[in-house]
């Protein structure tokens, strides 16, 4: 019976150390994405997505599906490596095998806004990268 326990906490320990290991790697990952959008790094930003990844956006507008690209352009005309005033932080990650979501609070207080991005990922072969993410505005002078 105690080799039964010893094997099965042995087991449990593995399983554990492997998803604290696989969040750090999401957490890389949501660390790029927010060094490269809040720094201007268009080739660190565009590199933590799927080229096929969806976004999910609210704008000026309405609700609008963007590709990479076409996100990563919104920071184009701005100085690479120049700090463009957008704070964030990772609120929640839950990892599930090969996929995980992931929750960042984006705050921009120059212009009074913040947000809440989702997202999804998935583990490749060269690592985890965003399919799918969607935000909102949840600062108190948002129409939403």
């Amino acid at each position: 019976m105690k080799n039964y326990i010893l094997i099965f906490i042995s087991l449990f320990s593995f399983q554990i150390t492997q998803a604290q290991s696989e969040t750090s790697l999401v957490e890389k990952t949501l660390a790029n994405y927010i060094e490269g959008s809040s720094y201007n790094k268009l080739d660190i930003l565009e590199g933590v997505y799927t080229e096929n990844a969806t976004l999910y956006l609210s704008g000026k507008d309405g609700f609008k599906r963007y590709t990479p690209k076409e996100y990563v352009a919104f920071f184009k005309n701005k100085k690479y490596g120049q700090f463009n005033g957008r704070f964030a932080k990772v609120l929640a990650v839950e990892v599930i095998k090969d996929i995980a979501t992931a929750k960042i609070e984006i705050a921009i207080p120059a212009r009074k806004m913040k947000y809440i991005d989702l997202f999804l990922l998935k583990k490749f072969e060269n690592g985890w990268k965003i399919i799918s993410k969607t935000a909102t505005r949840v600062d108190e002078t948002s129409n939403n």
